[in-house]
């Protein structure tokens, strides 16, 4: 984890980048309900389907209705501001790394002849990726984040199995998946060095 003063500093630029990708989700979904008949949507995962690999790249931006990217908007928001605190580099590399392990997975594993689409397998990402850092990382401050997702979210964790027919359930648990992944292998990234650490003890003294 970042210093406390860097995460303070990062807190505005975190929220102003977690809603202005909220911003282009409500714009993008405006353009598809009423100039484009929901055309975009024939543009998500498409499992099994060479083509349809595109739509790993597509899918998060797109949702099936006002109701469906609602439902998303809040979690995104809070979720993604809380992994953007960690700069807006990391914050791309968990995206990234969540988006293409998710999707991949998504179009692996999903049958044939349906259609991915929406924010929810990065919302999932998020969520392994806090929740994961917090069991993985020795920081105060990564543990108390990860117990206030819990809190909030821990009820999202069923997500990730066999519900309801028109629910990814796929999307969720790769996107938590990739998530968790990328906490694993970026543990222990923010943590200083025993010398670094003594020199900004006696700066401070």
């Amino acid at each position: 984890m970042p210093s406390r003063r860097t995460t303070v500093l990062n807190l505005g630029p975190a929220i102003r980048l977690t809603t202005g990708l909220l911003a282009l989700f409500w714009a993008l979904e405006a353009a598809d309900q009423w100039l484009l008949g929901e055309a975009l949507d024939a543009y998500g995962i498409r499992p099994k389907s060479r083509d349809g690999l595109w739509g790993i790249l597509f899918a998060p931006f797109l949702h099936g209705g006002f109701g469906h990217l609602g439902a998303n908007s809040m979690p995104f928001l809070v979720l993604g501001t809380l992994v953007a605190l960690g700069g807006r580099l990391e914050f791309l590399e968990v995206s990234l790394v969540i988006v293409f392990l998710g999707g991949l997975g998504t179009w692996l594993c999903s049958p044939a002849g349906t259609v991915h689409i929406g924010a929810s397998g990065v919302i999932f990402g998020y969520f392994g990726f806090l929740m994961a850092r917090g069991l993985l990382e020795l920081d105060l401050r990564a543990i108390l984040i990860a117990i206030g997702v819990g809190f909030l979210y821990g009820g999202m964790i069923w997500g990730v199995l066999p519900s309801q027919p028109e629910v990814s359930w796929q999307g969720h648990l790769f996107g938590f998946l990739g998530g968790a992944v990328f906490a694993w292998a970026r543990r222990g990234r923010h943590r200083s060095s025993p010398a670094r650490s003594q020199r900004d003890r006696r700066r401070r003294g």
